[in-house]
């Protein structure tokens, strides 16, 4: 993956509506708060066991900054002192760089492939 690369974890369902719309908006937690939820690379697991819990179906998107537009990308803390990448826009199908399923061990824990 590129160094300059935030990732969001997406159920499959929600991108293949998303391939079908053409345009990604973001899960029910994003348009409650207004902006789209992503991780860095060294916040990918965190983000898996904290929100997504021995849940299956998942993807991890790869999206490169370079891509985005700089005025809709926003890092802002959490109010813990870590800065997470928000999208206060919707997403490009097109910058989305790799799409990869985040497999699950048999005692249900992710296993993510970067």
């Amino acid at each position: 993956m590129m160094k300059n690369t935030i990732y969001k974890i997406c159920p499959e369902t929600a991108w293949d509506a998303a391939v079908v719309a053409g345009i990604y908006e973001g899960s029910q937690d994003d348009k409650r708060d207004g902006f789209i939820h992503f991780s860095t690379k060294g916040q990918v697991k965190a983000t898996l066991a904290k929100h997504f819990s021995r849940q299956a179906g998942l993807l991890l998107l790869a999206i490169d900054v370079s891509l985005l537009n700089p005025s809709e990308l926003k890092y802002e803390d959490n109010g813990k002192g870590e800065k997470f990448p928000h999208l206060y826009g919707k997403l490009s199908l097109s910058v989305v760089q790799a799409c990869c399923p985040i497999r699950m061990t048999a005692a249900r824990e992710h296993i993510i492939d970067f």
